[in-house]
This record gives C-alpha cells, sequence and structure tokens, in this order.
C-alpha cells in the first residue's frame, strides 16, 4: 500500500544549533545576551526571501498572553520550555505555521518544518535553508569532530532530529505496539508520544525519529527514517486487515460506529473523551466504516478542539464546562458536514 495518508500524520525536521560566544540557554543569565541572540537570529533571517512581507511572526515570550502561548504549544510550534524561559526566549513562526524558530530554548535555535504526510526531504530541503541563511550572518559553535555542538550530548554532529507522526491504532489494539517498540529502538531510533519526549500516545498517536546525530549525514538519517516509516506503515496495514476480517471485526465496527454516534450525539465532550472517540472515529473512516474522505481533517478537529484554541475561536476565556459545551457543538457540526451518507 503506497497511500500513507491513513497513517503517516505529519513529518517533522528539526536543527538544534548553537551560537559560537555566547553560552548555552542553560547558563545564560544575563537578558541582554538573550535578546542579541534573539536579534542575531531575527537579522539572519532577514535575509531569507519573504520574511520581510509578513510571511513570518516574531514571538516574544514575555510579551504574548499565556494564552497565546499555549495556543502555539497546542499547535506543536512552541515547547513548554521555551514557555518556562519567557523572559529569555523567543519564537519565529511563519504564515502557514509550517516552520517554526524557538529562540534560546534547550539551544540558542530549535529550527523546525513540519509539513503533512511523509515529505522527509521536502522538510529538510526548507529547514537547510533556513539554516543556510542564519549560519551566514552568524558563526555556530562546531568542533572538527564532533560537529555541531548542542545542549544535549544527543544532539552533537548533525543536530538533525527527523521524525515522523503515525496513526498507529492496530498495532496498538493488537498488542504488537511494545515489540515494534523494542525492534525500532535496535535500529537507533526511538519512540515518543504526541508532544514529544516524556508524553503518552494519546489517540493511538506516535512518534518515531532518529537518536542518532553524530558520525551520520542528513542523507543518512532521512534514509534510514523512511525506511522505517515503510516497514511501520506495513505491519500496520497488516493489523488492520486483521482488525477487519478477524474474530473480532464486529466488535471493532461496533467501537468505531459507537464513538460517532456519541460524537454526534452528545452535549458535553471533554478534551480527553475527544482524543480518544476520534481516534475510533479515524479508524473506523480507515476501515471503510464510516465516509470521511480526508482523513486528516480529525488530526486537525482535535488540536482545534484543545482548550486554548476554544477560548481563541470564542473570543473569550469560557470556563470548562462551557469548552467541553463548545467543543461538543462544534465536533458534531462538523462530523455531520463531513461525513458521506
Amino acid at each position: 500500500m503506497s497511500d500513507f495518508s491513513g497513517t503517516v500524520v505529519s513529518t517533522r525536521v528539526r536543527i538544534a544549533r548553537n551560537i559560537e560566544g555566547f553560552p548555552f540557554p542553560s547558563h545564560l543569565k544575563d537578558e541582554k545576551q538573550a535578546r542579541e541572540i534573539i536579534r542575531l537570529v531575527t537579522s539572519g533571517l532577514s535575509r531569507l526571501d519573504g520574511f520581510n512581507d509578513d510571511s513570518f511572526n516574531v514571538y516574544y515570550m514575555d510579551a504574548i498572553s499565556e494564552e497565546r502561548a499555549q495556543i502555539l504549544k497546542e499547535n506543536h510550534l512552541i515547547s513548554p520550555n521555551l514557555i518556562k524561559n519567557k523572559k529569555m526566549s523567543a519564537a519565529i513562526i511563519n504564515s502557514d505555521e509550517s516552520v517554526s524558530i524557538m529562540i534560546n530554548e534547550e539551544d540558542h535555535l530549535r529550527e523546525q518544518c513540519i509539513v503533512k504526510g511523509l515529505q522527509l526531504k521536502t522538510a529538510y530541503k526548507t529547514m537547510a535553508r533556513i539554516d543556510s541563511r542564519i549560519s551566514d550572518s552568524m558563526k555556530f559553535a562546531y568542533d572538527e569532530q564532533l560537529g555541531y555542538l548542542t545542549a544535549c550530548p544527543t544532539n552533537l554532529g548533525t543536530g538533525l532530529r527527523a521524525s515522523v507522526m503515525f496513526f498507529l491504532p492496530a498495532l496498538t489494539i493488537n498488542g504488537i505496539m511494545p515489540k515494534v517498540i523494542r525492534s525500532i529502538s535496535r535500529l537507533g531510533l526511538t519512540v515518543r508520544g504526541i508532544y514529544g519526549e516524556g508524553s503518552e500516545a494519546e489517540g493511538y498517536m506516535y512518534q518515531i525519529s532518529n537518536e542518532v546525530t553524530l558520525g551520520v549525514t542528513e542523507e543518512d538519517i532521512l534514509t534510514q527514517v523512511e525506511e522505517v516509516v515503510k516497514k511501520v506503515v506495513g505491519l500496520e496495514n497488516a493489523e488492520r486487515d486483521n482488525l477487519k476480517n478477524g474474530p473480532s471485526a464486529l466488535e471493532t465496527q461496533d467501537e468505531c460506529m459507537r464513538s460517532y454516534g456519541i460524537l454526534t450525539n452528545c452535549a458535553i465532550l471533554s478534551t480527553g473523551e475527544l482524543i480518544k472517540l476520534a481516534a475510533n472515529v479515524k479508524l473506523g473512516a480507515c476501515l471503510g466504516y464510516i465516509g470521511i474522505s480526508d482523513i486528516s481533517a480529525i488530526d486537525d478537529l482535535v488540536v482545534k478542539m484543545r482548550p486554548a484554541n476554544i477560548n481563541s475561536a470564542a473570543a473569550r476565556s469560557l470556563t470548562p464546562v462551557e469548552r467541553d459545551a463548545y467543543r461538543a457543538q462544534y465536533v458534531a457540526k462538523f462530523l455531520k458536514k463531513n461525513t458521506n451518507s
């Protein structure tokens, strides 16, 4: 099966860099130095085509609201660590939110590109172009033997992390996922939850990325990750066939249809319940039980229905109960509109 749309959610390429002559962020105590790093990065990016025509926005973490910061986090554009270090940090994000550059997080720069589907080389090409522009105006911390110097030793070398977000319900339900994780680990890759290291695999969502960045080239990393992606997709598709045609097929269909029924008829809906039920609806769509043609729209819906995003859409700070009611109404309307009869 060459179509990964029901399994591969998105691709992310992230590059870690530090500027020579400045303390790493963990030892950066001078706010003037932190601001100078932000200025240098912004200045370097100004040479990029499109930077000065509103294609990029600069967010100083201590100048934006807590709600705005939470929205950026919910949309996978910044990390919790960047918010914690708000006096020293900033983020530069393009208009379609495919590119985000965190400044003074764990490293001086965490440059990332996120695109839908399996597009490792496309995402890398975008980040390599941006990284090159920034490096034209400053000198990155670099060692001839170790490569790019980073706060965490696991990022030494290329500083490149290539990750793919998967939707793997069948491998999870059929109890195969622990074995898959062990196999992937032996290949030098790692498996994390939806929000990266330390997070859980909500809604059958997993990130697979390289762990080794030292002693390998960027091409090596991209090739290895893509090869593993194709193998995992093959395993997931085989297990989906087992779900649909095996002895528990009717129970699987019932679970998917019941989840759709709840989401289109409930009065209140929590974030956790939405994540669980939407995953079942998405599985039902993948197995042909529910007629939703654009499966990726469900992923976008779950992000859009997180608390800070809802408050933004409602243009006011809702109470938890009001948010749950808003979420229930919005999700029901969305699914009814996007489901083929």
